[in-house]
Parts: structure tokens; sequence; C-alpha cells
């Protein structure tokens, strides 16, 4: 490695500001602050919500009056 070009790499604080959770990485940066991790995350909690129930497919079938029955 040449000497003088490469930044400091230390220690570093990972916060979560929704939970509070806190876990120490590897960074350039002293600290950081994240919004959601894997703690909190819906996906690795277990409690996904679909927030979306307006998606395309849902908007396309009203524009062109499809039933979304099954036939």
């Amino acid at each position: 490695m040449k000497k003088g070009i490469h930044p400091e790499y230390h220690r570093c604080t990972v916060t979560c500001v929704s939970c509070g959770n806190t876990f120490e990485t590897g960074s350039t940066l002293k600290e950081i602050k994240v919004d959601t991790c894997a703690n909190c995350h819906p996906f690795y909690t277990g409690k996904q919500r679909f927030v979306q129930s307006d998606g395309r497919v849902d908007r396309f079938n009203r524009k062109y009056g499809l039933n979304n029955e099954k036939k």
C-alpha cells in the first residue's frame, strides 16, 4: 500500500435510529446512524406488512374495469 493516500480505518459504532440498537464494525467513519437494522427490520423479525395494497396490478384492473375473480 502506498503511504499517505489511504483513509484511516478504525472501529466504529453503528446506531439504529428506529430501535436504538448499537453494534461495532470497522469503517473510515467514527459513527454511523442507520434507519433500520436487522434487529427491527420487518423481513428479519417476521412481522412483515404489505403496505403497497394499491399496486400496479390493482391500478391496471381498476383502470380497465377488470374483475379480480378467477374464472
